[in-house]
């Protein structure tokens, strides 16, 4: 059965209508009706929409949704058809049948040992797109398993929370154990207590219900399944960017926009994020690779989804229309720097301005870009960390990779690099992202700010490195030494490849990619 409505299609210099920001389950199905008949009442009032687009294309309109698998099939100047994916045959069949297909469903089932991909009530495709939002009833409850009791915080947790945030601009400030005591809040107790302690909330006069909901719901669009790109991923990013702007040369120079821009980046720049890559998403042929042309997928997508978070919690509402559309761009342009299939364009032209000696601080392109170099650092920073922090980083990721790989073997599809568990280990790939991603941009980045904190990161990037190697040996044999060390190298040489291959399937096109060009 194919259910069609008509949308308006709302241009990218007017804000989205307030009634359509608001309006909770505006589209909903239900399996149960024969008539897809209204929503029941209580499931409507958990159910929020937000609508984005896409910068290149005034038309490509997505609706984010909870409950129904909503997708947009055809994007036509003014006519959009939005069709559920319960009861209708898509208008274009791929080779592979995940166009939208459930990653934190499939991580279950392989943990529980499950064989049948394809049986009972589990064969309902559910939506990529956030469905945090209602695993708890309570907006108290926020990133804890459903299994696990919520303990009640008492005084000595939140004071020894407090106390953390006192150090927060320590470069050894530990992210797990502040979440541990926010009882998995660390994102919005963090994010809250830079933004006042920058004045922030005050200067640009923002209503303090507004930013909490943001902060919240930011929080719960962060997939706690993830074993990295998660929240608490957000928060170590933020705490990191919140070091950089400390750095004397941003410090003296950066404008409060530019800082709250920043931070808000370096909350959002994962939001929503699947758990899996963009050349997984592009090779099983999936909607958001097709909404965004296979280029940037992820990142537009988080920024996107930002855009429709900062849109339906009115946080800027009170700005001008302008301001706030400059606001989402330059968002925009932060998060969208943070894809790694970029990495070497960055890099180049980072190089050159340090070459050349004509950064201009005072210049706000430069400054921009300066904040997209510091984002880029915040993201990949984790080499950099304190041993203990680094390893328990490194084992996280690589786990997220071995489950992407494991979904790839359980539906036959061909194993992307790094994503083999039995052919990787966490310390091979380590070793070869330090080498040919991590260590070449830290270095710049010492060039452009050689402080004790540069000169700390590249220290123990070094230590780090150093420890995985000894690991490795510890654990081969000695006859299997040279064959490791073959694996190392390979592991180090796929880092390298998967980016460039990143870059040629995602595409480069500078005319998609908005970019910080406001002079000040």
């Amino acid at each position: 059965m194919e259910v069609c409505y008509q949308l308006p299609v709302l241009p990218l210099d007017r804000p989205v209508p307030k009634h359509v920001l608001s309006r909770r389950g505006a589209i909903s199905f239900s399996s149960s009706s024969s008539l897809f008949g209204a929503p029941d009442p209580r499931q409507l009032s958990q159910r929020r929409g937000a609508i984005s687009y896409d910068s290149s294309d005034q038309t490509a309109l997505y609706i984010r949704m909870l409950g129904a698998c909503v997708v947009f099939k055809q994007l036509f100047a003014r006519d959009v058809r939005v069709r559920s994916q319960v009861g209708f045959e898509p208008e274009r069949r791929s080779s592979h049948p995940y166009l939208c297909i459930d990653f934190r469903t499939l991580h279950t089932r392989l943990r529980c040992g499950s064989t049948s991909a394809s049986s009972g009530p589990e064969t309902r495709v559910h939506r990529l797109l956030s469905f945090q939002r209602y695993l708890h009833s309570s907006r108290l409850l926020r990133g804890v398993p459903q299994q696990i009791p919520l303990h009640i915080l008492d005084e000595d947790y939140t004071g020894q929370a407090r106390c953390m945030l006192e150090k927060v601009g320590n470069w050894n400030f530990d992210i797990f154990r502040f979440d541990r005591l926010t009882n998995g809040n660390s994102l919005i107790t963090l994010t809250s207590h830079l933004l006042n302690q920058y004045g922030l909330v005050e200067l640009f006069q923002l209503d303090m219900v507004k930013l909490w909901r943001f902060l919240v719901m930011v929080q719960e669009d962060y997939h706690s399944n993830n074993p990295y790109h998660n929240a608490v991923h957000a928060a170590d990013v933020t705490q990191a960017m919140y070091c950089y702007l400390r750095e004397p040369m941003l410090a003296k120079s950066l404008t409060s926009y530019d800082i709250l821009l920043g931070l808000l980046a370096a909350a959002t720049h994962d939001l929503d994020h699947p758990g899996v890559n963009q050349p997984f998403l592009i090779k099983t042929d999936h909607y958001l690779a097709t909404l965004y042309r296979n280029t940037s997928v992820l990142e537009n997508h988080h920024w996107k989804s930002a855009v429709g978070l900062l849109r339906e919690t009115g946080l800027f509402s009170h700005l001008p229309a302008e301001d706030s559309l400059n606001m989402e761009r330059d968002l925009g342009s932060l998060i969208l720097a943070t894809d790694i299939s970029r990495q070497n364009e960055y890099l180049s032209r980072f190089r050159m301005h340090l070459d050349q000696n004509n950064l201009c601080l005072s210049n706000a392109s430069h400054r921009h870009f300066i904040l997209q170099m510091a984002l880029k650092c915040a993201d990949i920073c984790n080499p950099c960390r304190p041993w203990e922090q680094s390893k328990q980083w490194s084992e996280k990721v690589t786990e997220e990779f071995f489950q992407q790989g494991d979904i790839e073997k359980k539906h036959k599809l061909e194993v992307s690099p790094l994503c083999d568990r039995e052919t990787n280990t966490v310390g091979n790939i380590q070793i070869g992202f330090m080498t040919y991603v991590a260590e070449p941009l830290f270095a710049e980045w010492a060039r452009f700010s050689d402080t004790r904190l540069s000169q700390t990161m590249l220290g123990h990037m070094g230590l780090n490195k150093a420890s995985w190697g000894g690991l490795q040996q510890e654990q081969t044999p000695i006859s299997e030494e040279a064959e490791a060390s073959a694996d190392t190298e390979d592991a180090a040489t796929a880092v390298q490849r998967d980016a460039n291959t990143a870059a040629v399937a995602g595409g480069t096109s500078s005319k998609e990619i908005p970019q910080g060009s406001r002079e000040s």
